[in-house]
């Protein structure tokens, strides 16, 4: 289960790790943590999670970003940050030991969320040049049969016009980039050049599988993220930027994706709704 939390504290008030340890996930990663370790530690205590191991990527400017993963034994290996990106609390990778595939290295990633025509934006894309290249490596290794690997986390990028709720006004913002998009054509082989959006293009075989479109249907969304203004949430007028991409030996063992969308706007804890994915 991955979930952008919206600032650990806060979701602890407002009961949101409660409802995450009441989905039962076997594993849990966390984004945008936005606290220190003692505050990831305190959220978490007399809950399920408080005996888990954590292993956490704080960012080095205090109460933004943050990445966790949370599993009930010690991983085999634990790796922080992104060349040039790891002071950002954006990356994170475990290994956990497998059965069937060996090694199944999990990442939480938070990707920026960027601003078109900015300086934030062409660091957006520096960082996803450099997830690129990680994803690239993790992809080889797992057809040399060396073990499969699954990133989860908030990307900050709609794929498809599928994924957002309102594209057509949203198509020259980050999030929705044309530039942005291909990143993602690229590592799902979608045969799209990024140039117009496209609610159908033919898939040839890429290297990642998007667990939620897989198991979400045609679409519209099921969408993962919602605006807290006016009335986003209750019309469903969302984002699917929340994602799960495995390689392809650990996607064909997938069963199902689910977003944990809240049943009301009352009831929200974060503006993202957690995605869980079920493995046989």
């Amino acid at each position: 289960m991955s979930s952008n939390v919206n600032g650990i504290r806060a979701a602890a008030r407002r009961g949101g790790i409660e409802r995450l340890a009441e989905l039962e996930p076997q594993v849990l990663t966390l984004q945008e943590v936005r606290g220190s370790d003692q505050h990831l530690v305190a959220a978490i205590a007399d809950t399920p999670f408080e005996d888990w191991h954590v292993a956490y990527a704080s960012c080095a400017t205090p109460g933004r970003n943050g990445v966790a993963i949370l599993t009930p034994a010690t991983p085999l290996a634990i790796r922080h940050g992104l060349p040039e990106f790891a002071p950002e609390g954006r990356w994170l990778e475990v290994d956990l030991p497998s059965r069937e595939h060996g090694v199944i290295t999990v990442v939480s990633a938070y990707v920026f969320t960027g601003l078109a025509d900015s300086p934030r934006q062409e660091e957006k894309y520096r960082f996803m040049d450099a997830m690129s290249q990680r994803l690239d490596e993790l992809a080889r290794r797992a057809a040399q049969d060396g073990g499969e690997a699954l990133i989860t986390g908030d990307l900050n990028v709609a794929h498809r016009d599928l994924d957002i709720k309102n594209w057509k006004g949203n198509l020259k913002k980050a999030g929705f980039l044309a530039a942005e998009r291909a990143y993602f054509d690229r590592w799902l082989g979608y045969g799209w050049d990024g140039t117009t959006p496209s609610s159908g293009p033919v898939p040839h075989e890429g290297p990642w599988i998007d667990l939620g479109r897989k198991h979400g249907g045609d679409g519209p969304g099921p969408y993962t993220w919602w605006s807290w203004r006016g009335k986003a949430f209750d019309n469903d007028a969302g984002w699917r930027i929340d994602y799960q991409l495995a390689t392809r030996r650990l996607a064909a063992r997938s069963l199902s994706a689910v977003v944990g969308r809240a049943p009301s706007y009352a009831e929200r804890w974060s503006d993202h709704a957690p995605l869980i994915v079920t493995f046989a």
